[in-house]
């Protein structure tokens, strides 16, 4: 495992610089949309619901403080991880009212204006990281981006958080007669909500803020996460099994406020 690990790493931190490159060289030529603040000449406010410490909170971490040196200060990035502003079934409709700026969504979240992104719910559809990717980077994603950008949501990048695993309270999930009657909690995604249905589960679709007092308090017995928002947000302390299953893939798209375009300092170019 640590040899998979350690190759997949090395390979996701040199596809990870040259992605984030264009994700800071995009925003720089979009920042012209963000409203005006005290301190800088513009203010980006970036909402996700994961913890600072899991791969989406550190790349966008590390986004803020690129962008902030690349534009000398003028562009201040404010980011809210853990569903600080809004959860993850709102920050879609706060794009749009330019409330955020921008927003890293899990593909589920673009069901009902993007349904294709349906896609990567699908189970063992992917044979590792690498065939995700190649696919991501292909016509495949640069279509399906261009399919969210027509929606008025300019979409920037993919953004990686892993493989999923399941957890539960109820019983190891070693075979797929062990899901049968246990409750599931899901993002909101009709792929999910089927896969869960087909082994016997019951799925429960809840905002991720709501995870931890769910499992706790009994509201649901299982879920499905990748390792790292396991342990970031202590969902170990509440389940009891925990089975590495590698069966489907939560990713994000990197998606920005969409505002009519307007004539450009050529500073911010």
């Amino acid at each position: 495992i640590r040899d998979r690990v350690s190759t997949q790493s090395t390979w996701e931190q040199k596809k990870g610089e040259r992605e984030m490159k264009k994700l800071v060289l995009g925003s720089l030529a979009a920042a012209m949309v963000a409203t005006t603040a005290m301190a800088a000449d513009y203010t980006l406010k970036f909402s996700h619901v994961v913890s600072p410490n899991t791969p989406k909170g550190k790349a966008a971490d590390f986004f803020e403080k690129r962008l902030e040196e690349l534009s000398g200060g003028r562009i201040d990035v404010q980011v809210y991880p853990s569903s600080q502003l809004y959860k993850d079934n709102a920050v879609l409709k706060a794009l749009r009212l330019n409330s955020v700026q921008m927003a890293a969504p899990s593909f589920s979240k673009f069901g009902k204006i993007v349904p294709q992104l349906a896609l990567f719910d699908l189970p063992f559809i992917f044979k590792d990281l690498g065939h995700l990717h190649r696919v991501q980077d292909s016509e495949v994603g640069t279509k399906l981006k261009s399919m969210v950008t027509a929606k008025g949501i300019v979409a920037l990048n993919f953004w990686d958080n892993g493989f999923k695993q399941l957890s539960s309270n109820a019983k190891p999930l070693l075979m797929p007669e062990d899901a049968q009657g246990q409750k599931f909690r899901i993002m909101s995604s009709k792929v999910l909500e089927a896969q869960f249905h087909a082994v016997g589960a019951n799925p429960q679709m809840m905002p991720f803020s709501e995870v931890y007092s769910g499992l706790q308090q009994g509201v649901i017995d299982a879920a499905e996460n990748p390792v790292s928002n396991i342990y970031t947000k202590k969902f170990h302390e509440v389940q009891k099994y925990l089975s590495i299953s590698d069966h489907g893939y939560l990713g994000y798209l990197v998606v920005m406020f969409k505002k009519k375009k307007k004539k450009k300092k050529k500073t911010l170019r």
